[in-house]
């Protein structure tokens, strides 16, 4: 019985790989999420924030944008992680490789 019990264990806790394409889907949606804050940001003028009823939808937008470009940096810094970089050469640098990442995504082009 233990045995059994133990071997279902080992199947269910087996490691699966994501699929191939989940980090450019990630990247993708959160770039998606991003752009749409941006543009939710530009359809609103300062003269209609006076009345604090119309500061739901642009903090929405604010938290929103702020969270998916976050995602993006960590992606980033992430993927450049991964790559064959020793660690404690990116480890000496991680507040320039966030500028970068963070310039990358203000730039529109």
């Amino acid at each position: 019985m233990s045995g059994e019990v133990e071997r279902l264990l080992r199947r269910a806790l087996a490691p699966v790989e994501p699929p191939e394409d989940l980090s450019a889907r990630v990247r993708s949606t959160l770039l998606s999420i991003s752009e749409m804050a941006a543009e939710e940001l530009e359809g609103w003028e300062l003269a209609s924030m006076r009345d604090p009823r119309n500061w739901v939808r642009p903090a929405v937008a604010v938290i929103g944008g702020g969270l998916a470009g976050a995602g993006l940096l960590m992606l980033g810094l992430h993927r450049r992680r991964r790559s064959d970089e020793p660690l404690e050469r990116a480890a000496t640098r991680p507040s320039a490789d966030a500028g970068r990442a963070a310039g990358g995504l203000a730039d529109p082009g």
